[in-house]
């Protein structure tokens, strides 16, 4: 049996996916929407249409779902320490493949290091890669990266479906600084876009922004063939050029000059100032990274920021 800890769109997601296998667990925090989901059958709130099959079991009760020992943590980066800190004891021993991209704030560390340091006694894997939640559920053709530093074989095994086809990778800092840093570069896109930029200065930010990528990545032990894969050019190119990707609406309301919905949860924003520290803590180039955390904080205006990185000195590529 699997459980997928989160029943937000993504967690919903991939219980519908991964029931195509066999019985899964998919927990909610909140007693009454658990309730909902288990009697409607559908998440209305987060991925309405789709119909949760008959072998997924929705529940609040944690210790239920701990009880399987493969553990989807489908939970928001931010919250994610947070929650391993409180459940360590429980989820000992236990596979657990976090579902999350970004860099925890508090402590500088992505999924895989989260759970390493905070449960040091379970498994770390991250599922990742270009996808968005309602084209899982659908059963849309859907390529991922599961990364898990030994005996990924198995797990790959247990969590690819007749519709999610998993490449293994024994890098999981690759994995999860490619899904964390593409969200920063995909709020640039969405500001070039909703600032009326055009696609050529797209697909400049897009390109550069995969060079700052890689750069940061390779310096925190990743391999630069992990960046050039799923998890990193794969999501880049999905989510700089969706609508559907919150990242890059985020980034459009702010080149467009509109209100931002402080309610949506944008991973980006955080993994922005997050990545902005660790480029002046560590001297490592990232212009563009450090723009968009000054845009998303107002230090600076759209048109400050294009200025400041047309009239950086000319340089070979």
């Amino acid at each position: 049996m699997i459980s997928v800890l989160g029943s937000g769109a993504f967690g919903t997601a991939l219980a519908i996916s991964l029931s195509q296998n066999g019985p899964v667990t998919l927990w909610s925090r909140d007693a009454e929407q658990a309730q909902l989901l288990q009697t409607t059958r559908e998440n209305s709130k987060r991925l309405k249409g789709l119909t949760l099959p008959e072998a997924i079991t929705v529940t609040a009760d944690l210790e239920t779902a701990c009880a399987a020992q493969t553990i989807l943590l489908a939970l928001p980066m931010q919250q994610t320490g947070a929650f391993l800190a409180l459940h360590a004891q429980r989820l000992k021993g236990k596979t657990l493949v976090s579902c999350s991209k970004g860099i925890d704030l508090s402590t500088g560390l992505g999924p895989t290091a989260l759970i390493r340091s905070t449960v040091p006694e379970a498994r770390a894997a991250i599922l990742t890669g270009p996808s968005f939640a309602a084209d899982i559920g659908r059963g849309l053709p859907t390529a991922l990266t599961l990364a898990c530093e030994d005996g990924a074989e198995a797990l790959q095994e247990q969590l690819s479906t007749p519709t999610l086809r998993l490449y293994r990778s024994s890098d999981t800092t690759g994995a999860e600084l490619g899904g964390a840093l593409k969200n920063v570069i995909a709020i640039g896109a969405g500001v070039v876009m909703g600032a009326g930029m055009g696609d050529s200065t797209r697909a400049a930010l897009m390109t550069r922004g995969f060079a700052e990528m890689t750069r940061l990545a390779v310096t925190r032990g990743a391999r630069a063939e992990t960046l050039s894969g799923l998890a990193g050019f794969g999501d880049l190119a999905l989510t700089c050029t969706s609508s559907q990707s919150r990242n890059f609406r985020h980034g459009f309301a702010l080149g467009a000059g509109e209100t931002i919905d402080p309610n949506v949860t944008v991973e980006g924003v955080a993994t922005a100032h997050a990545v902005a520290r660790m480029a002046e803590k560590g001297g490592i180039e990232m212009p563009i990274a450090v723009m968009i955390a000054a845009l998303c904080d107002n230090r600076m205006t759209v048109a400050q920021a294009t200025l400041a990185l047309l009239s950086r000195p000319l340089k070979e590529e």
